[in-house]
């Protein structure tokens, strides 16, 4: 039990880590009006993770037996997906549709655009998905009292990820410029590239090298 409570606090992390349109609003609330703003903002991402983990573990639970016996076309399908979500966040300008906030206030509205970028963007799911697949949590059922505390360790893996970034971006503000963000966005969406090639590579040599069935 233990152990599914830190895979589970890993997976919370590993969700939150890949900057992403959300994960580029907490950097521009944090940078912009500090660590407070940032990391309301970066709760309300927080909420939507812990959300997309309570769907994922779920239908883990319901589909469990087609993962096992389609774990080499998730391998190739997510490999495709992840990539392609690299290829989005490093060509494209993630400030183009953002509007600066100013110097206001923190409010619930922090709180709120997150749950909307995050909500936006259902892919999330097949990414909490493939973690939870990956750390070999499907094993709970719908009804295992188990399930509470692993979805409550994602969620302090999230929170504490956020935490300590909003902290460290409030503390070298001002030693931050959005061209440096976009640089940082363009790095880690390459990142996410090879991490999609190596899944889909893995999925293939299954398939092509060990004859292992793809469906």
């Amino acid at each position: 039990m233990l152990m599914d409570m830190l895979k589970g606090f890993i997976v919370g992390i590993a969700a939150s880590a890949p900057i992403g349109p959300i994960a580029i609003l907490v950097v521009q609330k944090s940078l912009s009006k500090g660590h407070k703003a940032g990391f309301m903002t970066g709760m309300g991402a927080v909420v939507v993770d812990t959300i997309y983990a309570i769907i994922a573990i779920f239908a883990l639970a319901i589909v469990q037996d087609f993962i096992y016996r389609h774990e080499n076309l998730i391998l190739i399908a997510g490999g495709l997906i992840v990539g392609a979500l690299g290829i989005s966040m490093t060509f494209s300008d993630p400030f183009r549709k953002m509007k600066s906030d100013g110097q206001s206030s923190v409010s619930v509205k922090d709180f709120a655009q997150a749950l909307i970028m995050g909500f936006s963007n259902p892919g999330a799911i097949f990414v909490m998905l493939t973690l939870f697949a990956f750390f070999g949590l499907a094993g709970s059922t719908p009804h295992d009292w188990q399930i509470t505390p692993i979805i409550l360790s994602v969620s302090a893996g999230c929170a504490v990820y956020w935490f300590c970034v909003t902290a460290l971006l409030s503390m070298f503000r001002k030693n931050f410029k959005l061209r440096t963000i976009l640089w940082i966005n363009r790095i880690t969406g390459a990142i996410i590239i090879i991490i999609g090639v190596v899944l889909l590579g893995e999925g293939l040599f299954r398939v092509i090298f060990r004859g292992a069935p793809i469906i």
